[in-house]
Order: C-alpha cells, then sequence, then structure tokens
C-alpha cells in the first residue's frame, strides 16, 4: 500500500477514535500502530517497532515525567505555586506574556521544550486561577513559548544536527533565529489569549475543575494550622527552590563545556529532577507524612497515564518511519512546481506530521536536501530555519508534547488539537514568513 495514503489511514482513525469515540489514547495509538504495521506489509517487524517506540520514549521521559508531576502536585498543595503566581501577577501586567517569556528562556538551555513545559505547567495552573482566566490560555502561553525557541535557536537539539550536517555560519545562524524566533513566541501568546477568559483580572471567578478540592484542602490545612498563609509567611525559599535549583544545575552543566563530573551528573535533567523532588518534601514536610504520601501516590499514578500514552505516540511514530511516509511525502513535494524556499518547509512539515518528532525531522530532512542544494540554490542558514518552520507543522497525535500538554493542563484531545496544534501550525507560518523577508531583504 502507498505510504501517504497509509499515513492519511492512520492519522484519520487516530483523530476518529480519540476526538469522537473517546476511546483512551494508549489503547487507539497502539492498535492503530499495528495496524499501519499489518497494511504496509510488514506484520512481524511491526511488533519490534511498537516495543522499540514505547520503550525509546519510556526510557527518555519516565523519570522527568514522574518527577514533574511530584514537584507539581506537593507544591500546589502547600501553596508554592501560588507564592510564584503572586510574584508573576505583582511584577508583570501582563502574566501570560510572563510565561511565554518563561518557556522561551529555559527551552534551549535545558535542551528541551517539554521538560520546560513539565517544570513550570504547575505555576501555570496556578496562575490561571489567579487571574481568573482558563488553564488552556496559560498553558497554551507556555507550551507556545518553549517552542519558539526550542525550533529555532542554535544550539537547540532541533537545529544543531542540521547546522552540523550543513556546515554554516553559526554567528549569522544564532542571529537569524534568535531574531525570527522572538516575534514567533509573541504570535504564541497572542494565540493564547483568544482562550483567555480576562488576563490579569487579579481575581478569582467560579472554580474549575479541580479547584474547588484544591481550595478546600488549603482550608482545611490552615485551620489545622499546618499551612503558613503565602503573603509573606510562607518562605519563597520553598517556593521557587524545586522548580529553579535543577533547572540551575541544567543550565550550569550547559555552559560549562565541558561539565567537570560532579556537575555532569548534578546537571542531567533525570538527576536534576530528582534533587527538585527532595527540596519539595521540604516544603510539604508540614502537611504530614500521610498527606504526602498520599499525594506522592497520585502523582505517580498521574504520570503514568501521561507516560502510556507517551509510549503510544512513539509506537505510531517508530511505525510511521518503517513504512517510509515520511520519505515519500518529501519526494511528493520536491516534484511539486513550488517557489524553492517553500520545499525545506514542506518537506520538514511532512516529515514532522508522519513521526511527531522535531529533532528526528531536523536529521532526516537535511539529508533529503543535500542533493537539492545546488538546484535551490538557498543559503544554507535560509535552508536551516525554513526546516526549521516546518518542524512546527502538524504536531498531533503521534508527538509526545501533544500528550503531555493536554493531560497536564487537564484538558481533552479536541482542546489540544485547537490550542497546542493550530497554535503551533500559526506560528510555523509566522516563522516561515519572516524567513521568506529576511531571505528577500537580506540575500
Amino acid at each position: 500500500m502507498n505510504p501517504v495514503l497509509i499515513f492519511l489511514f492512520a492519522l484519520i482513525c487516530i483523530l476518529l477514535l480519540t476526538a469522537k469515540f473517546r476511546i483512551h489514547p494508549f489503547l487507539s495509538l497502539v492498535s492503530v500502530s499495528i495496524f499501519t504495521g499489518v497494511l504496509a506489509g510488514e506484520p512481524l517487524r511491526t511488533v519490534e517497532t511498537v516495543s522499540l517506540g514505547m520503550g525509546r520514549v519510556f526510557s527518555h521521559f519516565a523519570i522527568i515525567i514522574t518527577c514533574g508531576s511530584i514537584i507539581g502536585i506537593v507544591l500546589q498543595r502547600t501553596g508554592g505555586t501560588t507564592v510564584i503566581a503572586d510574584d508573576i501577577i505583582r511584577f508583570s501586567r501582563k502574566p501570560l506574556l510572563a510565561l511565554n517569556f518563561l518557556g522561551f528562556l529555559f527551552s534551549v538551555p535545558v535542551m528541551c521544550c517539554i521538560l520546560a513545559y513539565v517544570i513550570f505547567v504547575p505555576i501555570a495552573r496556578e496562575l490561571a486561577a489567579r487571574i481568573n482566566t482558563p488553564s488552556i490560555s496559560s498553558a497554551t502561553a507556555l507550551a507556545l513559548g518553549t517552542l519558539a525557541s526550542f525550533n529555532l535557536v542554535y544550539p537547540s537539539p532541533v537545529i544543531i544536527s542540521a547546522a552540523e550536517e550543513l556546515g554554516v555560519n553559526i554567528n549569522l545562524l544564532i542571529l537569524l533565529g534568535f531574531l525570527i524566533s522572538v516575534p514567533t513566541s509573541i504570535a504564541g501568546y497572542l494565540y493564547a489569549r483568544k482562550f483567555s477568559a480576562g488576563e490579569g483580572a487579579g481575581t478569582l471567578g467560579p472554580l474549575r475543575k479541580g479547584e474547588q478540592e484544591l481550595s478546600g484542602f488549603k482550608e482545611s490545612v490552615i485551620k489545622e494550622g499546618k499551612l503558613e498563609k503565602t503573603n509573606g509567611k510562607f518562605r519563597r525559599f520553598e517556593a521557587y527552590a524545586p522548580v529553579f535549583f535543577p533547572l540551575l544545575l541544567i543550565l550550569f552543566r550547559a555552559i560549562f563545556q565541558p561539565p567537570p563530573p560532579l556537575l555532569l551528573f548534578l546537571g542531567d535533567p533525570n538527576i536534576a529532577l530528582l534533587i527538585g523532588v527532595l527540596l519539595s518534601f521540604l516544603s510539604g514536610r508540614r502537611l504530614g507524612l500521610e498527606v504526602l504520601r498520599t499525594l506522592i501516590e497520585k502523582a505517580v499514578r498521574r504520570g503514568g497515564v501521561v507516560l502510556l500514552d507517551l509510549c503510544g505516540g512513539g509506537a505510531l511514530g517508530a511505525t510511521l518511519a518503517m513504512t517510509g511516509a515520511g520519505e515519500a511525502l518529501g519526494q511528493m513535494f520536491m516534484q511539486l512546481n513550488l517557489p524553492h524556499i517553500m520545499v525545506p518547509f514542506l518537506v520538514a512539515a511532512a516529515l514532522q506530521t508522519v513521526q511527531g518528532s522535531r529533532v528526528v525531522t531536523m536529521l532526516v530532512a537535511p539529508s533529503l536536501m543535500m542533493p537539492l542544494l545546488p538546484e535551490l540554490g538557498l543559503p544554507v542558514e535560509i535552508l536551516i530555519l525554513s526546516m526549521a518552520s516546518g518542524t512546527f507543522l502538524f504536531s498531533h497525535v503521534n508527538d509526545p508534547f501533544f500528550w503531555i500538554f493536554g493531560e497536564l493542563a487537564e484538558i481533552e484531545p479536541q482542546q489540544v488539537f485547537r490550542a497546542y496544534t493550530m497554535g503551533g501550525a500559526l506560528m510555523g507560518v509566522v516563522s516561515f514568513l519572516l524567513v521568506c523577508g529576511v531571505y528577500l531583504i537580506g540575500y
């Protein structure tokens, strides 16, 4: 069966199963992955591919997701996220823009847009409650900010492999990537605002899903004298340390090259997040051992649900890659009579749509484009940024970030499509238009 038809069939099946029939994403993704492999004529190889795809995702995200979930729930219950959210509201007239900036600022240093989102999403949820705006708005502002820098700014893993393969002017690539990524991130912020019910309101409206439980819990603990109020009594160190100390370790590891052995160990994202968990226990000690144990169990269960969805996405991405759908779509775009600058953009978009990983897209796309470099006649910096713009499109059910975004923001897949997939597509178009502008003006 034609790989492009296989891809379209798989995508339609996933959309129907998850969005219309509301079958659990893990079952939908794994089932479609296996059926996709059968359609490709590789039933035996499919089983191994599905297992490898799931295992690769689990090994990469298991510790990060679980630790992030624990830190978020503990700080939420102790009032730590309220402290940070209050500070953002106090010092920023546009809290959603501040969240977008946080995601943009930390995504490249931690070398993972997902990790940056996982670390800051508890703050995003709390901030949404504080400024009386839907959580989808704050989560979208944060997530799209992480994508802007991760997809466009050297030395992000998305950019660095293509830069090394194609031999670019690094200083020029850094400058152009930054200049394009800033307005692209702002476009994501403006898109996130459309979900807002009144950014900066500063007062709480009707409590949304889960907020009644949180409010009641806080009131009961305050009455028992176990929780200090956040208006100055709750020490800021206990609120900020579990979030920002791991970030500092990861940042220092990236800054010092080569890092000393101790920093190489402590700055590993898995170890850094485990340290963050220990620091969150410091702020949670006043809740009591039994309450803390209950919170940890809840966080681990929630992290497990996220990991199952991620593993399903990994299985689908690996299976689609096995069918050769990405290469087939890329060749189809290259044969069309299009402006040369659109070819790398559409090839990368096709690869991203098929297999879901931005890093993988930018590992494969340059090798597809290298034979066409003389014919295209594009500067390599423009070629790379055009491909990088294509990685914004179209991130959906085979992208791990799709499921992390929805699970941690506590929204349904339909809303994830509206917020994450469509918001990313808008940013991709904005980024590509900016790349075209730079090419027409500067070259």
